[in-house]
């Protein structure tokens, strides 16, 4: 069983919460951080209250944390604005760079020193099938292709000192967080179903599942790499 300490943002609910539940599953020693504390967490897992769209107060969390070594962190808290090109709002795209892009720069940020001089560890940044190209989330596909692209660059910068960067992008999972975001009467989400290759929705526990394989020791030669999680959605028009 493995006592390594992993930070996962995001972690109240949806993929966050199931990341939460495999790793301490698997015996890391993981420390959830979100808004607002799940009522069924286990008792003996970390966890700290801390609005991420609050800038100042991430910056709080994060001068206490960075103090304490981390042997991973998982990039997972995000928002998804649903506007179509001609009605997305200025605000909304400065809101979502915030809570999907900058907060997973301020968490890696502070947190890869540590493992640089520990020789080891591993970031993994939760992106989106949707990076590839979704109508109504021209926002949303910016913020995800982004994560993509820092964790190629973070990848590079952080290899020699035995951390690995790596990025899951789910397909249509079935949260909370998808519901909100898809209406199902919408022919666009109807479309999107009944498209998916292996016949299905995701569960939050598959997600979980490649996170947990990026985190592995002997996944210490896979870096930089973005990992599909989508039931074959991002090849289905192929």
């Amino acid at each position: 069983m493995s006592t390594k300490r992993v930070l996962v943002t995001g972690a109240s609910k949806g993929i966050g919460r199931a990341i939460c539940q495999r790793l301490h599953e698997d015996g890391y020693s993981v420390v959830g951080v979100a808004r607002t504390r799940p009522a069924d967490l286990p008792a003996d897992m970390e966890f700290h209250t801390v609005d991420l769209a609050d800038s100042k107060a991430v910056e709080a969390f994060l001068a206490l944390a960075v103090h304490q070594p981390f042997y991973g962190l998982v990039n997972n808290v995000g928002l998804v604005p649903t506007d179509n090109l001609e009605d997305v709002q200025i605000e909304d795209l400065y809101r979502a760079v915030q809570l999907n892009v900058e907060v997973a720069l301020r968490f890696t940020k502070h947190l890869a020193p540590g493992m640089k001089t520990a020789r080891q560890g591993r970031i993994i940044n939760i992106s989106s099938r949707a990076a590839l190209g979704k109508p109504g989330r021209t926002v949303y596909s910016m913020t995800k292709a982004g994560l993509i692209g820092m964790t190629r660059t973070w990848a590079l910068e952080l290899a020699p000192y035995g951390v690995t960067v790596n990025a899951v992008a789910p397909g249509p999972i079935a949260t909370e967080f998808f519901a909100g975001v898809n209406d199902p009467d919408d022919a666009r989400t109807q479309s999107l179903l009944s498209g998916i290759p292996v016949g299905r929705m995701g569960r939050p526990e598959e997600v979980a599942h490649a996170i947990a394989y990026f985190l592995d020791e002997r996944c210490s030669f896979v870096t930089g790499q973005t990992h599909l999680v989508c039931g074959g959605v991002s090849i289905g028009a192929a």
